[in-house]
């Protein structure tokens, strides 16, 4: 049945019946409406479906009187019986007696006052009780055209009938009707109580609930069901009605998606921490320790390796993944006809899918004696530890013990790293003092602190590096904002000498420079980072940037692959915090950068810091941020200032045996 169906009158005496008490005399809920939907006049069994007395509804609309739901559909069907000289019928909802909604199908007629003559509308609920399925036609339609399916349960028979809806949700349903005990067989034992709850429930509608309920055809299914209790016809009998979603695909999609942004994050993680590792190895044992234990996990080997050159032959090793044994490699002259050498040699990675490809590419050059006895699918990534051109220093190799083919993506982000790994190497190799022009440049290139900061006391410390050049990467600077605001930040910048000087130079002033315009430290970073890899910055920086309201004490932070803050009271105690953000700056174009905002209390500091300060060779990074927080928490304790405090935790450092540069900038609020 349509939302209205219209059954013509044939002759006068038809379309217009006499208003009289004999129509409000039927067993069946009636009343008489003026044309604009009042109640003139209702018998007692519309008044109890409509949950009133008779004196209650008598001049109230008789759609204010139904759910809200259905007044849009009283005022259509009153309005087509008054019109279109036509019996107008239509399912409504009516409040019922209990929990349960009242469904019936009203009829509606014009008729004539015979005393006034004016015109008015009968209606009355017609007896469904031989065609219930009427009652049904609209949920049927409303379940279909909301991709749903539509099911009818019968408590006294405990029986389930399916109804129709989505024809993708009546294919799970091949039988008409299932038993109560055959749809619990089916349904997941860890979700069998959900649903007993469901079909139970004495509420008008249940909340959406999560089913796994396996079919026939194609196992199992997540379900995503509501029930609702409905009466059908005045006096009828109650049911359950559910509607169902299939969530199956959409979970697979959900889970899929969750899997690819966890992956990501991880890949993330380790790349930030692959970066900072790099940056901060002072010799070629630690860029050697970094490579083998972090490089095959990041790009998803199974082993790595790492050759350097000696008078002009490769000196490699490997770590405990890689099927190829190091003495195989060891001594092989750089001219020799294989991959290895060639990468080295020339510059140019090589990325080789198969063992098929490897033989088809390199057929005089057995880069293992037995190589030919590999697994097929072993696949091999060689990326050169120096540029075209320049001059060879080593390369490194990760292995895949599968069929492997390399992204674009992963191509650029190898050869990035290898760069990185390259220069960790140059830096190592290249330490020479210039000791009395070093000295100089980093005098100029150390800020000077703002001499007033209402309701802030900072203080900055600096020591060089205790091996080669007499200056470092390491550096702070504070200064205050258009708005007011206070910004802060420590970094280190790649490298020990007057190279490394001048990149962190460049990147304070380019910090400087966007912060007067982008005061937010996250877009900070995240421009930053955008102007160095743009400019093709050989180095990278990893940096911490705040942003402190001196009057609130509200402090916005983001980090770039620095070391965590340290965040002191006055009552002795102290914690790590640890900022959101991304990797270190001049690495990954397009890069984003998390902050957080929280607050600086009175009384209390915070504790920035570079690496050298709370990591060396005999000190973790988590014991050398515990001792540093708890030699600043002390010294508030003690009512220290900031320029006492910073002292503290610079003299602390020296016990960290770091040959790195350091630098402190302590922020206390008063």
């Amino acid at each position: 049945m349509k939302d209205d169906e219209v059954i013509s009158l044939d002759d006068e005496g038809e379309r217009q019946m006499d208003a009289s008490d004999e129509l409000l005399q039927m067993t069946t809920p009636s009343a008489l409406l003026t044309l604009d939907g009042a109640i003139r006049s209702l018998n007692a069994a519309m008044a109890r479906t409509l949950g009133r007395s008779v004196e209650q509804c008598v001049g109230r609309g008789f759609g204010d009187l139904l759910p809200a739901s259905q007044l849009t559909a009283v005022k259509s069907l009153v309005a087509h019986a008054a019109t279109t000289k036509t019996v107008a019928m239509r399912v409504l909802e009516f409040p019922g007696p209990g929990a349960a909604s009242v469904v019936c199908l009203v009829e509606a007629r014009p008729v004539n006052d015979p005393v006034g003559g004016e015109s008015l509308v009968w209606v009355h609920s017609l007896n469904a009780g031989n065609d219930l399925g009427a009652l049904l036609i609209p949920f049927r339609l409303a379940a279909k055209a909301a991709n749903l399916g539509l099911c009818m349960y019968s408590p006294q028979e405990r029986e389930l009938e399916w109804l129709g809806g989505a024809p993708a949700l009546a294919a799970l349903f091949p039988e008409a009707s299932m038993s109560l005990s055959e749809v619990v067989r089916r349904v997941h034992p860890d979700d069998r109580g959900a649903l007993r709850r469901l079909v139970r429930s004495a509420a008008a509608r249940s909340p959406w609930i999560r089913l796994r309920f396996l079919t026939e055809r194609d196992g199992w299914h997540l379900l995503v069901c509501r029930a609702r209790r409905l009466i059908l016809g005045s006096g009828g009998p109650e049911r359950v009605f559910g509607v169902i979603r299939d969530d199956t695909k959409r979970e697979a999609r959900r889970r899929r998606a969750k899997d690819a942004l966890s992956a990501e994050r991880q890949r993330a993680d380790e790349i930030a921490a692959f970066s900072s590792a790099v940056m901060t190895a002072v010799t070629e044992q630690e860029v050697r320790q970094v490579v083998l234990t972090r490089l095959a996990a990041t790009f998803g080997g199974t082993g790595a390796a790492l050759a350097f050159i000696t008078q002009g032959r490769l000196r490699v090793s490997s770590d405990a993944g890689i099927p190829i044994p190091v003495a195989a490699l060891h001594g092989l002259p750089l001219d020799a006809p294989s991959a290895l050498p060639y990468v080295i040699r020339t510059g140019e990675p090589q990325f080789i899918p198969n063992q098929e490809d490897y033989i088809r590419r390199w057929p005089h050059g057995a880069m293992v004696p037995y190589f030919d006895q590999l697994d097929s699918g072993f696949a091999i990534s060689i990326t050169s530890l120096s540029p075209i051109g320049d001059k060879p220093l080593g390369a490194w190799l990760v292995t895949y013990d599968s069929e492997h083919h390399s992204s674009p993506d992963e191509r650029a982000l190898m050869g990035t790293l290898a760069d990185l790994a390259g220069q960790a190497l140059k830096r190592v190799s290249l330490q020479e003092a210039r000791v009395e022009l070093a000295t100089a440049l980093q005098q100029t290139m150390l800020p000077t602190l703002p001499e007033h900061l209402p309701g802030l006391e900072v203080a900055a410390r600096y020591r060089p590096s205790r091996d080669g050049l007499d200056i470092g990467g390491d550096w702070y600077d504070a200064f205050v904002m258009p708005d007011g605001a206070v910004a802060l930040e420590i970094g280190d910048a790649q490298g020990h000498d007057v190279d490394a000087a001048a990149f962190m130079g460049q990147v304070r002033a380019s910090m400087r420079a966007i912060a007067a315009h982008e005061p937010g430290p996250a877009t900070v970073l995240a421009r930053t980072n955008e102007l160095l890899v743009t400019m093709g910055a050989a180095r990278f920086a990893s940096c911490t940037m705040l942003r402190i309201d001196p009057g609130d004490g509200r402090v916005t932070g983001a980090s770039a692959g620095h070391v965590p803050l340290l965040y002191a009271r006055d009552d002795g105690s102290h914690s790590i915090h640890e900022l959101p953000g991304g990797p270190v700056l001049g690495v990954v174009l397009g890069t984003e950068y998390g902050e957080e905002t929280f607050a600086l209390h009175e009384d209390s500091a915070l504790v920035m810091v570079t690496d050298g300060v709370v990591e060396g060779p005999g000190l973790t990074l988590e014991a050398g941020l515990e001792r540093a927080g708890t030699l600043a928490g002390a010294a508030l304790h003690e009512g220290l200032n900031a320029e006492e405090t910073a002292d503290r935790v610079l003299d602390a450092a020296v016990a960290v045996d770091h040959l790195d540069d350091v630098a402190v900038l302590v922020i206390r609020r008063a």
